[in-house]
């Protein structure tokens, strides 16, 4: 059985019967299956995102890291929050990150006050 010229706008084809035109196996799938994207948000839930004082925190973790630390993992978790629109657990870890960030700055000042006048 000889196999036929394909037209120019036709696929390649095996010549079975039962192949698809693209991968050429029986029942084959025409495309590779895509991987889930993860939902996107609507222009208000980016609005209403928590505000995770990432800069603070990083000044925070330099000046005291005791408090610091903290207020990064916070910080992280408030991030993971606003990304599945968990609201609730983002503006819990939002209020923590920022109280122990603010610490941690006025801490490492008064420590480095501290040091500098005595």
């Amino acid at each position: 059985m000889a196999l036929k010229p394909s037209a120019p706008n036709e696929p390649p084809t095996t010549g079975d019967p039962d192949g698809s035109p693209t991968t050429g196996g029986p029942g084959a799938p025409g495309e590779v299956p895509k991987e889930p994207q993860e939902p996107t948000q609507t222009p208000e839930e980016l609005a209403f995102y928590a505000p995770n004082y990432l800069c603070l925190t990083i000044f925070a973790v330099l000046l005291f890291p005791p408090f610091g630390l903290p207020a990064l993992y916070f910080s992280y978790q408030t991030m993971k929050a606003n990304k599945k629109s968990e609201w609730e657990e983002a503006y819990t870890n939002s209020g923590r990150t920022g109280w122990l960030s603010a610490f941690a700055v006025m801490i490492g000042l008064g420590i480095i006050y501290g040091l500098v006048l005595f």
